[in-house]
């Protein structure tokens, strides 16, 4: 895949996160996506931050959404290369630090098929 497409597929992320457009954001992942993620790790400690599938997504975001209404990710870059796109963003949070965000997208057949957020 293309870095310009992986970018592209990263930018429509991006838009749909801050719009908060769940449907938008799903319609981006494969069915059986995996996504790991220290906040869920913490949220659901039962997850041990992994979860799998559009519907475990669906409830995490919306949940997510809805607690945090202001929730909004500001890019600071974005490398692709083969079939991952590697995000640095800054997530901003009404009331809260602004914490440094790193993501990465696996994609294939024009779909991501696992993320992977690290926090520093």
């Amino acid at each position: 895949m293309t870095p310009e497409k992986l970018q592209s597929i990263a930018f429509k992320w991006f838009d749909a996160f801050n719009n908060h457009n769940l449907d938008q954001l799903l319609s981006l992942y494969d069915d059986d996506a995996e996504h790991y993620s220290p906040k869920l790790k913490i949220q659901q400690p039962q997850t041990h931050g992994l979860i799998t599938g559009k519907q475990a997504l669906r409830e995490w975001w919306q949940e997510a959404f809805e607690r945090l209404p202001s929730l909004n990710y500001k890019v600071k870059s974005l490398t692709a290369n083969g079939d991952r796109v590697f995000m640095e963003y800054i997530r901003t949070v009404a009331d809260q630090d602004d914490m440094l965000v790193a993501e990465v997208l696996v994609v294939k057949d024009d779909k991501i098929i696992a993320s992977r957020v690290y926090h520093g």
